[in-house]
């Protein structure tokens, strides 16, 4: 079978294929060969439905090895260590790819390369075992049809949607899925059967609840702020006010070190958890939520029987969340 592979994806490689087909494979790794010397450059169309394959990512494992080669004990830091993850080339590797169908495997994480596939129009994920979506899949700027309908996903990236060519994204049972970030409201939305009664335990992510609706947030939030909170918390205002400063450099951000920032807010400067979707002002470890139920959008008509799935958007402050109309 891999030698069957090899064979496939090298006849691709030579004949300038503009689609290949790894469907049925029982993959169960994100094939090494198809990111090899110069990689795919005319590939567009990948199709990979079918298989086994639980992340995108392969793993190489880097021995430490005495002259004998025998492998030497090694501390668990240095265990974590010797391991390389791939693909951070994706792009590199595949520049032309329009296309990338992953329905119907066992994928619970997609890579931050994802997001660099800056030609990639139309994504499957379907079927899979997805909880959470990678926040890069936003900067997918050319992507005009994006699928996810049966996983398990809690929720979307914030800003998906912000860009105007995604016009369809269907996320149809996810019995998780109560809320739709708000940037998606005027896209063609699959949801059926989202939102689902379930029994959910030890929850550990925060919630807000509006009426009988509750919608769980992001990992990345930790805290949610209400109407009645008119002061942000130190930590976040702290965080603002370099982000302001520093913002013309935040390409290089080397010159602020861990011993005048520490290292998890230095990781937080590079990569706020939202922007407030009335003004566009970053966020980094509060939010103020607010939800605009189905029925109150122009797509109501589509979903006239549903009404547990609310669009949910993240505003920075008090004056943000009482004055953002979803519809203005």
């Amino acid at each position: 079978m891999a030698s069957e592979l090899c064979k496939t994806i090298s006849v691709a490689r030579l004949e300038k294929h503009k689609n290949l087909f790894l469907n049925y494979r029982n993959l169960h790794h994100f094939p090494l060969e198809l990111l090899k010397d110069e990689g795919l450059q005319y590939l567009e169309r990948l199709y990979m439905k079918r298989n086994s394959l639980t992340s995108l990512t392969f793993t190489i494992m880097r021995h430490l090895c005495t002259r004998s080669e025998t492998p030497v004990s090694v501390s668990p830091i240095e265990s974590v260590n010797k391991y390389i993850r791939y693909p951070e080339n994706l792009a590199q590797k595949l520049p032309n790819l329009v296309e990338l169908y992953l329905h119907s495997n066992n994928i619970v994480v997609v890579p931050e390369a994802i997001g660099s596939l800056v030609k990639l129009q139309c994504l499957d994920l379907s079927d899979n075992a997805l909880e959470i979506v990678c926040p890069e899949i936003g900067r997918l700027r050319a992507l005009r049809h994006l699928r996810l309908a049966n996983n398990q996903l809690q929720f979307l990236p914030p800003d998906l949607g912000r860009s105007r060519e995604l016009q369809y994204v269907y996320v149809d049972n996810n019995i998780h899925l109560k809320g739709l970030p708000s940037y998606l409201y005027n896209k063609v939305i699959g949801c059926s059967g989202c939102g689902a009664p379930i029994q959910v335990s030890e929850v550990k992510l925060l919630s807000f609840s509006s009426g009988q609706r509750t919608v769980f947030l992001p990992a990345e939030v930790k805290a949610i702020g209400t109407e009645h909170d008119h002061v942000l918390p130190l930590q976040e205002l702290a965080m603002r006010s370099l982000y302001r400063t520093y913002h013309s450099l935040l390409k290089d951000l080397n010159f602020l070190s861990p011993i005048s920032l520490p290292r998890s807010l230095l990781e937080l400067l590079h990569c706020p958890l939202g922007h407030c979707h009335r003004c566009s002002e970053p966020m980094f470890t509060i939010v103020y939520p607010k939800l605009f139920p189905l029925r109150e959008t122009p797509m109501a008509g589509l979903h006239q029987w549903k009404t547990t799935v609310s669009f949910v958007a993240y505003c920075c402050s008090t004056q943000c969340l009482q004055t953002f109309d979803l519809l203005s």
